[in-house]
């Protein structure tokens, strides 16, 4: 990310209504789900609210896209999933307002946005979700 891209995804994040903001600090992708992969009672609780995640940007699946995968771990290609039944514990679908700038596969961004719970089709692409963070913005941690 550009230094002004950064500014600008910054001053997005300031600009924002304080109700808008994760409430917590950087929660990790396990503190979303159970043993079992069901969601969590954090996660159940957060539903609808911002959190911040710290985590990776997997290669975005299309140019010119408002979507992409945060990774627990560098991923140097997009783990796109074939159904919810595969869904890993240590993705997040993203879903940015604006069309991304992309970050490096190994640098370490903070992404917070709206935690939305249950299986999700993505119309444009076919990527099936079970967590997402959507109207996201994202910063270099």
């Amino acid at each position: 990310m550009q230094r002004r891209q950064f500014l600008a995804a910054a001053g997005a994040a300031l600009l924002l209504p304080a109700g808008a903001r994760a409430e917590d600090g950087p929660v990790r992708m396990r503190d979303l789900y159970n043993k079992d992969l069901s969601f969590s009672d954090y996660a159940k609780a957060m539903e609808g609210r911002r959190i911040a995640v710290q985590g990776f940007m997997a290669p975005p699946l299309k140019a010119e896209s408002t979507f992409f995968v945060l990774t627990k771990r560098p991923m140097a290609v997009c783990p796109f999933c074939e159904s919810e039944a595969e869904w890993p514990d240590d993705i997040l679908a993203v879903y940015a307002s604006r069309v991304i700038d992309t970050v490096p596969f190994n640098v370490k961004i903070v992404t917070s946005g709206t935690l939305e719970l249950g299986t999700y089709e993505d119309p444009d692409l076919g990527f099936v979700s079970r967590v997402r963070l959507s109207n996201a913005v994202y910063e270099r941690s």
